[in-house]
């Protein structure tokens, strides 16, 4: 008798290709979020102060990741002749994060008054490359994802991204509350460079489903495809309106809390942990809910949440401030983690298939603007104001913006997020 007979070993089950989709696609999140939390967020906000920005100027950068959408709509024609999805993505998807990384040299390479400026100019790029890569990767994840598990798949993902990106939180904060000023972002920017070069080798191990071309002609027709759709457009515009609205302050929010309230960076890190965790936990429950209700259903209620989240602010005049800073970003938290997740599932999941590339340029180039605006107007209106009382600059605009955003989410987006497109797979 054989110790060792191989007709006795139970053949291995070969992993279908869908599941190594999804292990490569929740792998590559690693170090994507680490990179996306050290690199943005309340950090980003404190290296453009270290660097000498203004609030205007905070303000300036910070929106430029969305008008920088707008160039999805050429990637959407573009993906129609070069139809090989993963190879945009390596190209696009490394050309952001090796850019962005790029930014921690610029003290070390030119003279300070060059700061500002430099970093605006290697941000934009960077992010340019990433609205390129993000329409590719949207397409592609959308095909690799069957449709029916698409929302508890991406509540699970996220869930657990969320929790990598709290902790890359956690330690930025007490890096930067440990080695305060230079050297506390060197430390950081040190992590990032890892985390980019396993970023872009993850890239190489993610599938290439074939890709359904649009059934339009020609790109004029491609782009009139998602006008024509009333319902989806009456959608996107709304949506566009409360970004705008939302853009004022909430993109602001670190800026308040690091120069305004002089809040440390390890608090601010505790209140951004806690934040993501919350929306960490609530992207699992709104996947969940997304089996039963619409992703257009579910936006409408995550509407009213972010509005609730910038009025509390008001409860500072009564409240000690920690306690509401806490308590808002565990309401914003909820409701950008629904929000988030909802449009994702809604520009992809509810969209005809061989129209969303453009579906999706669509959406992002239109909320794209509007985004920008908002947190260009917000921080004019945050150096505007530098002479009027503490209260008003702290948490008189929130309250305001709050007010406004509520209105919009419980009256208006009730008569244009209740009417469904048409839905693809």
């Amino acid at each position: 008798m054989k110790l060792f007979d191989p007709n006795a070993r139970k053949p291995k089950r070969k992993m279908s290709t869908y599941r190594k989709s999804l292990l490569v696609a929740t792998f590559e999140g690693f170090p994507a979020v680490i990179i996306f939390q050290l690199l943005g967020g309340p950090f980003l906000t404190g290296y453009l102060i270290y660097l000498g920005a203004s609030s205007t100027e905070i303000g300036l950068i910070l929106a430029i990741t969305t008008v920088v959408n707008i160039v999805q709509i050429g990637m959407a024609v573009v993906m129609q002749k070069f139809q090989n999805r993963k190879r945009m993505l390596i190209i696009f998807g490394s050309t952001h994060r090796v850019l962005w990384a790029c930014v921690g040299l610029i003290p070390f390479v030119l003279p300070q008054e060059y700061w500002v400026i430099t970093y605006m100019i290697l941000y934009t790029a960077a992010h340019l490359g990433n609205a390129a890569g993000g329409i590719v990767w949207t397409s592609l994840i959308s095909d690799a994802v069957p449709g029916p598990i698409r929302g508890r798949y991406f509540g699970l993902r996220n869930t657990i991204l969320g929790g990598v990106s709290s902790l890359a939180l956690f330690v930025g904060g007490q890096i930067l509350d440990k080695y305060p000023g230079e050297q506390g972002f060197n430390y950081l920017f040190m992590i990032v460079s890892v985390c980019v070069v396993l970023n872009v080798i993850a890239y190489f191990l993610y599938p290439n489903p074939p890709f359904e071309p649009s059934t339009a002609s020609n790109p004029v027709g491609m782009i009139r495809k998602p006008l024509m759709d009333r319902a989806f457009l009456k959608a996107i515009i709304f949506l566009a309106a409360f970004l705008f609205v939302q853009g004022l302050t909430v993109p602001l929010f670190s800026y308040v809390m690091l120069k305004l309230m002089n809040v440390s960076y390890g608090t601010v890190s505790y209140i951004t942990v806690v934040h993501t965790l919350v929306m960490m936990a609530s992207y699992y429950v709104w996947g969940n809910l997304n089996a039963r209700f619409s992703a257009q259903t579910l936006l409408l209620w995550s509407l009213p949440i972010i509005a609730l989240a910038c009025l509390l602010w008001g409860a500072i005049a009564f409240i000690p401030a920690v306690v509401v800073l806490f308590l808002v970003h565990i309401v914003l938290g909820i409701g950008l983690g629904g929000f988030n997740q909802m449009v994702f599932a809604f520009t992809i999941g509810d969209t005809p298939k061989s129209e969303r590339p453009m579906y999706i340029a669509t959406y992002s180039a239109i909320t794209g603007f509007a985004a920008f605006l908002g947190p260009v107007a917000g921080g004019k209106i945050y150096a505007l104001i530098t002479d009027q009382p503490m209260w008003v600059q702290i948490y008189g605009v929130s309250t305001l913006v709050g007010a406004i955003l509520l209105i919009l989410g419980l009256w208006v987006g009730r008569y244009v997020l209740r009417t469904e497109i048409r839905s693809g797979v």
